[in-house]
């Protein structure tokens, strides 16, 4: 996939595009994408995704929380593996946010990324505002050379609506499995290893403490997860604890730390990638340090005869 930021953009042959933040990038997304390039294939054109650098209502409300589904590297990668052809990265700013649907299809599709064909989102509205429906998209379309076809609608097997929206949901009630049937792959946090509290290894359960990278990032609901952790191009079983470790009188702040199983190395300052697999309990006030740890030896075991490898 070729990835084209806003200041690298040159004018190329014509393209079949689709818009879109695309956070997540999830089955409903990837729906989208696998009739843009059908589409594509037809015309004998490159299949192009155009999405944004940063969520739009951040740069119009600079204390909006987007609670990211996928960092911007994340959506990259997820968006590879959907096989198109190329991804414009646009810098979305206020001056863009001023652009009508008319203006933006003009200057930005049209005259700059040279789209011949435009796929809506079935439910999709863009420009100030986003007052103009695909209506309107098509006519403007007409007026500029650019055939706008709108979406088919996502049916699935299951009565539920998929969108980054649902699945932000679904993680913050640490509805793992579902948030993640709704992505098609595993939700995941990626972050350095920092000094703890290192009381872990007193009690034969030492953490790695995991400072996320991308502070946007949506974290799930408190509680033990059973995760995979990759490291070095290795993965290892582990168990990970979002919380504020109630037993350990650890105050009011949260802390993501993880356990990994049969591993002992120094990777403090290095990065880990984590994926998540279930959720196994939620986060409790255990009666002393004893208790505790005959939960996590319970939590281990149960870990340890998951196939999560």
């Amino acid at each position: 996939m070729q990835i084209i930021y806003q200041s690298e953009i040159e004018k190329s042959a014509p393209c079949v595009a689709t818009v879109g933040f695309f956070d997540g990038v999830h089955a409903g997304h990837r729906f989208l994408i696998e009739e843009l390039k059908v589409i594509a294939k037809k015309q004998n054109q490159k299949s192009v995704v155009v999405t944004f650098a940063v969520h739009p209502r951040k740069v119009l409300n600079s204390e909006f929380q987007p609670d990211l589904l996928t960092s911007l590297s994340e959506k990259l990668i997820q968006l590879e593996s959907t096989g198109i052809d190329g991804c414009v990265v646009l810098d979305f700013t206020l001056e863009m946010a001023q652009l009508s649907a008319y203006e933006f299809l003009k200057t930005i599709l049209k005259e700059q990324l040279n789209v011949h064909t435009l796929l809506v989102g079935h439910d999709h509205r863009f420009g100030h505002n986003r007052t103009d429906g695909f209506a309107e998209y098509k006519k403007y379309g007409e007026t500029l050379g650019m055939d706008v076809i709108q979406a088919n609608k996502f049916n699935t097997d299951v009565d539920q609506h998929i969108s980054s929206s649902e699945i932000r949901s679904a993680l913050t009630k640490g509805e793992i499995e579902s948030a993640n049937r709704l992505l098609t792959y595993e939700y995941s946090i990626q972050g350095v290893v920092v000094k703890g509290f290192q009381v872990g290894r007193t009690i034969g359960f030492p953490t790695a403490n995991i400072e996320p990278e991308d502070p946007e990032k949506l974290i799930p609901e408190k509680g033990v997860y059973a995760v995979r952790v990759h490291w070095n191009d290795l993965k290892y079983k582990g168990m990970l604890n979002i919380g504020q470790r109630p037993t350990l009188d650890n105050g009011q702040d949260i802390s993501i730390e993880v356990y990994i199983i049969d591993f002992d190395a120094d990777i403090y300052n290095q990065t880990l990638k984590i994926d998540f697999v279930h959720k196994i309990r939620n986060e409790q006030k255990f009666n002393g340090v004893e208790a505790l740890k005959e939960q996590l030896q319970k939590d281990r075991l149960y870990v340890q005869n998951m196939d999560i490898d």
